[in-house]
């Protein structure tokens, strides 16, 4: 399945159905009082004002797109010992536990994310395509590319693997992690070799790099996406937007939940105390480094790099742009649908409120454009024109 298949209806039918709310946020930022939507199918055939009787009546909650989450790991979870990484799991307790990160991510409000990723994606992606699996739409890269001392040749072969195994994207590290200092780990000619032939396979590039050295060769070797960038100097976020690239920052959740859950991870490959110590040193650096981004206006669709402990916690990060990021709660919203649709190349069909549109929609308590933290109050998700919860 490639982004294009990724929105395959699963409607309940031809007959219209119709959703009235105080407020209808169309995901570009307008908005629309006492606002109808009629979805037939699978689709959004109408927005407006009417009157008279409706499917489904709201009241005075906030009627916005489901929401799009860049980056997820969808196979992360906590062990029966509640520890992650335990051994000898069994296939069925592993199962539950990635079905029901997919469940809580949905029912949160997000109907679309994107794995980064894990052979393991493929079968859930085509579970809940099919319907017989709860969960939001689901784009995967399928695996993980640390180069190491693999030759440029050897690390196009991947690219063209991956692309006939399905991925939808390519996902590369270019840095260590917080835990391991962030530093460049790959070469520039790394970096061209991925880069360059996931575009000629018309694949996208999600790229992990902390360090402003590695952006900006992610940049040079024609990247599309910028993961984490916690280190991004001037010249780095610079070179993002001279190459009017996406960044995904991740500011409000993954290191949050770290620390939170840190007895489940510690003692876990790098999750050590030195590595813990590290990533509580880099929360406060998060923030800042997101609002240079902001006034630098790069474009910036709403990840969170969702790991084991965060599934359904997602709208986090909307919440922490606003309060520690100063974005206007209305770009936040913007980020996590028609932004992020953006970022997927999904833009003409998902993240908007709009005829012709998929019927990805979600509705919140109250108005989220006045209190961001309403993202977290969902009430009401329809998936390709089904509804899972109301």
């Amino acid at each position: 399945m490639t982004s294009a298949g990724a929105v395959d209806g699963q409607g309940q039918g031809t007959l219209s159905v119709t959703i009235r709310a105080a407020r209808v946020l169309d995901g570009r930022g307008g908005s629309l009082a006492n606002g109808v939507i009629e979805v037939r199918g699978s689709t959004i055939v109408a927005v407006d004002q009417r009157i008279g009787p409706v499917t489904y009546d709201l009241g005075d909650a906030t009627v916005l797109p489901g929401m799009i989450d860049v980056h997820v790991h969808m196979n992360w979870y906590f062990g029966p010992g509640g520890k992650y990484g335990e051994r000898d799991v069994t296939a069925a307790y592993a199962a539950d536990a990635v079905l029901e990160n997919a469940r809580k991510t949905l029912m949160a409000g997000f109907t679309t994310v994107q794995s980064l990723g894990a052979a393991s994606d493929r079968g859930l992606r085509e579970a809940i395509a099919s319907g017989v699996v709860v969960g939001p739409r689901l784009l995967s890269s399928l695996s993980q590319i640390q180069p190491g001392n693999q030759t440029p040749e050897q690390l196009r072969t991947r690219v063209r693997t991956l692309k006939t195994e399905g991925a939808d994207v390519v996902k590369i590290f270019a840095s260590g992690s917080i835990r391991d200092g962030g530093k460049m780990n790959v070469t520039q000619e790394q970096l061209d070799a991925l880069c360059g032939e996931a575009k000629t396979q018309g694949l996208r590039t999600a790229v992990h790099a902390h360090s402003s050295d590695s952006i900006i060769a992610a940049m040079k070797a024609g990247c599309t996406q910028i993961e984490h960038g916690l280190f991004a100097d001037d010249p780095a976020i610079k070179a993002m937007k001279d190459a009017n690239v996406f960044f995904d920052p991740n500011i409000g959740l993954v290191l949050q939940n770290y620390l939170e859950n840190k007895q489940k991870y510690l003692g876990v490959g790098n999750y050590t105390e030195e590595g813990f110590a590290l990533m509580e040193k880099a929360i406060p650096g998060l923030a800042p480094v997101f609002n240079k981004a902001l006034k630098a206006e790069l474009r910036m669709p709403l990840g969170t790099d969702a790991v084991a402990g965060a599934h359904g916690q997602n709208a986090r990060e909307a919440i922490a742009r606003v309060k520690d990021g100063g974005q206007p709660a209305m770009d936040a919203i913007v980020s996590a649908t028609s932004l992020a649709a953006q970022s997927l190349n999904l833009a003409d069909a998902i993240g908007t409120l709009k005829t012709g549109y998929q019927a990805d929609i979600i509705a919140v308590g109250g108005d989220p454009t006045g209190d961001i933290t309403r993202l977290r109050d969902v009430r009401f998700v329809m998936k390709g024109g089904r509804v899972y919860k109301r």
